[in-house]
């Protein structure tokens, strides 16, 4: 009888552990492992979200227009989010993807490309520059994500680089990944 009581409370003590086991990955609790901690990787719906989030939240500061300056033709443009586009990338730190305006102005219709960073487990819009204006590009990859200028433009450049700087510490995006354009 002793012997059969002692079978079981071993099975369930087995039980508890694999159960344990399971139930936490053999972590402790918040994800952390011998002073680790695990970041999950965010979704292409979630890095969306935040350039549109961002678009917004801008917008709402300036009567509902979203204001990026064309460097190539020193104005303020008031943009009219259309779509962000479904394919999101990621080259380096940084997630990107595009996104089309209107420009409010002048009907124009504006590609700009929007990078994210993931720091901390937070996902915020490091940059915008106006990638083609009326599907005119004005600056296009090379084979190393390096930003190419087309013609007398300074739209390639980040809103922090010098003109011969690479923005980002060099982790730029494009080439093939970005269709090259």
């Amino acid at each position: 009888m002793k012997a059969k009581h002692l079978l079981v409370l071993s099975i369930g003590v087995v039980c508890w552990v694999i159960y344990a086991q399971i139930e936490h990955g053999g972590q402790e609790h918040g994800g952390k492992e011998q002073g680790e901690v695990k970041t999950q990787e965010p979704q292409n719906e979630d890095i969306r979200n935040t350039m549109s989030k961002y678009v917004k939240s801008q917008s709402k500061k300036t009567d509902g227009y979203f204001e990026v300056q064309d460097v190539d033709l020193d104005i303020v443009r008031k943009l009219k989010l259309l779509r962000v586009h479904e394919r999101v990338g990621k080259t380096g730190d940084y997630y990107y993807s595009c996104a089309d305006f209107e420009d409010t102005d002048s009907g124009d219709t504006l590609d700009l490309d929007i990078d994210v960073s993931f720091k901390d487990g937070n996902l915020e819009v490091a940059d915008v520059r106006i990638h083609k204006l009326a599907g005119v590009a004005r600056y296009t990859y090379d084979e190393n994500d390096n930003r190419i200028p087309r013609g007398d433009t300074k739209s390639h450049l980040g809103k922090d680089s010098a003109p011969d700087e690479k923005e980002h510490g060099g982790k730029e995006h494009g080439g093939k990944e970005h269709g090259g354009d």
